[in-house]
């Protein structure tokens, strides 16, 4: 069964829906003041006091320092989703399992990350992370064989969901804008319920 992840959670009242439809991975953006998405850890903490214990936290970060990885990792989160540059001295001081992001323009670094013990996945995402926008999916097969956790990314929706699995080999699909109110306004509890209902409904 494929693996679903969620991203950009930033109100308690969106737990309600991840707990019901029984997603794997709830994202929360961190550090990032640019980001609508952006939360405070200290409230990220406290809605992750809401979710079912099954679904596995992650801090989404681009280019954290070493102070906030260690934040990251006190605060109680499953993973850590890095975007970005990130000097490999840093990534070796994660205390919890990383997943490298690549955004389509630095697929070339993958082979460097695949020999890292502490890099458990990868998310695959469009060149401009949260952009709502999807990639040329057919670039993933040019990549070589990983036995780590591998996630797509970039403007998945309901709509799209199926066929993006259809032209890849990945274990899970992360969304966030297609899963959101018009405008941007929070996550839509029904398109969450759409999204969910249709990869669960994929026959592998």
């Amino acid at each position: 069964m494929k693996k679903i992840k969620i991203c950009g959670i930033t109100d308690i009242g969106e737990t309600e829906c991840l707990n019901e439809a029984g997603v794997d991975y709830a994202g929360f953006v961190l550090f990032c003041p640019k980001s609508r998405r952006n939360t405070e850890i200290e409230k990220a903490k406290e809605i992750m006091g809401y979710l079912d214990p099954q679904i596995q936290t992650v801090a989404v970060v681009v280019e954290p320092s070493e102070e906030q990885l260690l934040e990251i990792a006190e605060a109680g989160f499953d993973l850590v989703q890095i975007h970005g540059r990130i000097l490999e001295e840093v990534l070796s001081q994660t205390k919890i399992p990383v997943l490298r992001a690549f955004n389509v323009s630095d697929l070339s670094e993958f082979s460097r990350f695949e020999e890292m013990e502490h890099v458990a996945g990868y998310v695959f995402d469009a060149q401009k992370p949260g952009s709502g926008r999807v990639f040329d999916w057919t670039l993933l097969k040019e990549l070589p064989q990983t036995k780590k956790l591998t996630f797509l990314a970039g403007g998945l929706d309901a709509d799209n969901v199926r066929e993006a699995l259809a032209a890849t080999k990945v274990d899970g699909v992360d969304t966030s804008s297609g899963v959101e109110r018009a405008g941007g306004a929070g996550k839509d509890p029904e398109k969450i319920r759409s999204f969910v209902e249709a990869v669960r409904n994929i026959k592998e």
